[in-house]
């Protein structure tokens, strides 16, 4: 997995000039040189310096690459390393903890740490590729990863419509036994859920469109009075990447204009967004629980089953016929692929494709205990974070799970984020 994961941040690098990696400072990017050195930073941190107490390989590492300590802005005006000289930090990072694996079996807690750096490689993953989305770079060329997912894939069957979830109670949350969680997944706490109706799929492009074509950016009803006050100063009258066509739409896909493909899940879409369309359409997000138990719940002859899935298909690792992750192609696929992946309800790609906003803020659980990396959560429990779930089509498939928890503040498009939705 070390292995793995560093092999695909080099990929999303490698093919990228030194031109295009002089990106312009953006607040929802990192320079790109930077990211790859933070990587490493942190692997060297919490395997080679806190677990196994050596010094730092680079005096002034700290100073360049702690996140937590070099503010977003000054990323761009540090003295960093060359590409040659960060790429060599890296490997030096990588052989040494490679080196220092055991043999046999390790403790739980250093099994931690060393979850923990490929956890956070693969989320920094993730983020480069939404950088190289943003930029309008070259969709990235991974291993494992066929053609750009620009429409094409077979959509599947129908699946419209909403699957209907009993009221009871559910144990929300992660269960101690996992080989690793998050500290904002902990613990496992029982919550009752009313009755409710979501639907089977995340909204799609298409029917997007019709919001965005019956004036939906242009009618103030619609927004809330903090929405109106983002979609003002952004001046937003349709999606990001979104371009009018000749009464229809197109849509850049990293360096390409593509046709929107009506039964793509619709992407780039921020918490405002997802908000106007659900009062449009006289439906409304999902709460979190809410969300978790159309994923992971099973029916009973009385509600809900006392008991609970890992994956909306079960406790079986994730595959390309379950799940879309891993940048299996590059980008989302049809909302009706991937009926194997269907949770005990019906609901669909509730687990890859595309990230789904909720209504909820970003809290922590009751008795929540902050883990070593208390930089990871606690510093992001306010209201201004909302949650996501299910990953998205370039999450890595070690790294999801029904009680995986992402979190954003509500103007953020750059995440490959869509939603579904509720009946009121």
């Amino acid at each position: 997995m070390v292995l793995d994961s560093r092999k695909r941040s080099l990929e999303l690098l490698a093919d990228l000039t030194d031109e295009q990696l002089r990106t312009p400072l953006l607040p929802i990017i990192n320079p790109p040189i930077w990211e790859i050195g933070h990587v490493a930073w942190f692997q060297e941190k919490w395997v080679l310096r806190h677990l196994r107490g050596e010094p730092p390989i680079l005096s002034q590492a700290d100073s360049l690459w702690d996140s937590a300590a070099v503010p977003h802005d000054s990323r761009w005006d540090l003295p960093l390393p060359s590409r040659a000289e960060t790429l060599r930090y890296a490997q030096q990072v990588l052989v040494r903890v490679i080196e220092k694996l055991p043999a046999h079996e390790v403790t739980e807690n250093k099994a931690y740490f060393h979850w923990l750096v490929v956890m956070h490689e693969d989320m920094h993953g993730e983020a480069f590729t939404y950088t190289r989305q943003t930029l309008g770079l070259a969709a990235p060329r991974l291993s494992g990863s066929g053609r750009q997912a620009d429409g094409s894939v077979a959509p599947g069957g129908d699946c419209s419509g909403d699957v209907f979830i009993p009221g009871g109670h559910f144990l929300f949350g992660a269960k101690p036994g996992e080989t690793f969680v998050f500290d904002n997944e902990k613990w496992a706490h029982p919550v009752y859920v009313s009755p409710f109706a979501i639907a089977r799929t995340p909204v799609t492009n298409g029917q997007f469109a019709d919001f965005v074509n019956d004036g939906g950016y242009r009618r103030h009803e619609f927004w809330s009075e903090e929405g109106l006050a983002w979609l003002k100063k952004e001046g937003a009258e349709h999606p990001l990447y979104w371009f009018p066509d000749s009464g229809g739409w197109l849509q850049r896909h990293f360096n390409r204009i593509v046709l929107l493909a009506k039964d793509l899940p619709v992407i780039h879409i921020n918490w405002y967004e997802a908000e106007a369309y659900c009062r449009w359409a006289g439906r409304r997000l999902p709460t979190e629980a809410e969300w978790e138990t159309a994923a992971a719940a099973e029916p009973a002859s009385a509600g809900i089953a006392d008991c609970r899935r890992r994956y909306p298909w079960g406790d079986d690792a994730p595959t390309p016929e379950r799940a879309h992750l891993d940048a299996a192609s590059v980008g989302c696929i049809s909302v009706g692929a991937r009926e194997a992946g269907d949770s005990a309800f019906g609901c669909r790609q509730m687990i890859g494709n595309v990230w789904e906003w909720t209504v909820t803020d970003f809290h922590p659980y009751p008795g929540f205990v902050v883990d070593p990396y208390k930089e990871y959560s606690q510093p992001w429990f306010t209201s201004a974070y909302k949650v996501l779930r299910g990953g998205c089509w370039a999450t890595r498939s070690r790294l999801i799970r029904n009680t995986w928890r992402n979190f954003y503040t509500k103007d953020r498009q750059d995440v490959f984020a869509g939603f579904r939705t509720c009946a009121q």
